[in-house]
């Protein structure tokens, strides 16, 4: 990997994938920008940085989409990431028995639920309040269904 100036830096809208993968250098190589010690040069750096980032994820999320979670799948890669058992999800859920019926399909998430969990492990309320899904997978519910 090439080192770059921050003169000779182009910010430019990313449309090729060649485009994006040099936008994938910059951020490399100024990933670490908020250690420059000169606060000028700190301050562009950051710049470019933030700059090349929005260009390169607005690219991301028009060619590599990210498949739409179910929010069963979303809690248990939440717990799978933070590497802690089922059961500590039992106070936010409501008992133990509460996380399983709701890992398994067997129970909807309430609002209450939805809001602990957003709250204290950052799941995307969205997520875990998506209307377009149904636990026991027999069809979307409507909006007047739903349990909040």
């Amino acid at each position: 990997m090439k080192a770059l100036h921050l003169d000779t830096i182009r910010i430019k809208p990313i449309i090729t994938q060649q485009d994006y993968e040099e936008a994938n250098e910059i951020i490399e190589l100024l990933i670490d920008a908020d250690l420059i010690e000169d606060e000028a040069q700190r301050t562009k750096a950051l710049g470019i940085l933030e700059a090349v980032t929005v260009l390169a994820i607005n690219y991301e999320k028009k060619h590599f989409p990210l498949e739409k979670l179910d929010p069963i799948t979303a809690i248990k890669q939440r717990i799978e990431m933070l590497n802690i058992p089922q059961k500590e999800l039992a106070p936010y859920l409501g008992g133990e028995n509460r996380v399983s019926e709701v890992l398994s399909g067997k129970r909807s998430l309430t609002l209450s639920m939805a809001k602990n969990l957003y709250h204290n492990f950052g799941i995307p309320a969205e997520l875990l309040l998506s209307k377009d899904y149904d636990p026991k997978g027999k069809r979307k519910k409507s909006s007047k269904e739903m349990v909040y």
